[in-house]
């Protein structure tokens, strides 16, 4: 089921969408909410399959991926997406999967953005990661 959370802001810094793949739905909607509320448009994705079909279609600017999905988990959303035509486009992991062995080299090998534990995550903070990397500061 696709998520569309579009907020057009006269003052808006940027004309960039976000796709936000995350299967907790409270979660989500916060980050939607947060990522709207400083300009951007929003595309929510529910489940791996649905997150990448609508990186493909849509062209976001960039995408906040979770790990854990149901019917396809973030790393082979991740491995799809750097196989595409859309293999530049920035992806920021957002987990409450501590690295280990396997997921870090995993995860390092397809080069996400950045690699976000959930659990530390400061919302403002994720927000000046999200500018930094569109170029916007």
């Amino acid at each position: 089921m696709e998520y569309n959370s579009c907020v057009n802001v006269t003052d808006s810094p940027s004309d960039k969408t976000i796709l936000i793949v995350e299967d907790d739905v409270m979660l989500r909607d916060i980050l939607i909410e947060k990522v709207s509320l400083n300009g951007f448009k929003t595309i929510g994705a529910e489940d791996g399959e649905e997150g990448l079909r609508l990186a493909l279609e849509k062209k976001p600017d960039l995408v906040l991926l979770d790990i854990m999905l149901p019917k396809m988990d973030g790393i082979t959303v991740l491995k799809k997406l750097r196989a595409s035509p859309e293999k530049d486009l920035p992806v920021f992991i957002l987990t409450n999967s501590q690295p280990d062995d396997y997921i870090t080299t995993e995860v390092a090998e397809l080069e996400p953005t950045y690699y976000l534990i959930k659990a530390n995550l400061q919302l403002e903070d994720l927000m000046n990661k999200i500018r930094e990397t569109l170029n916007l500061i």
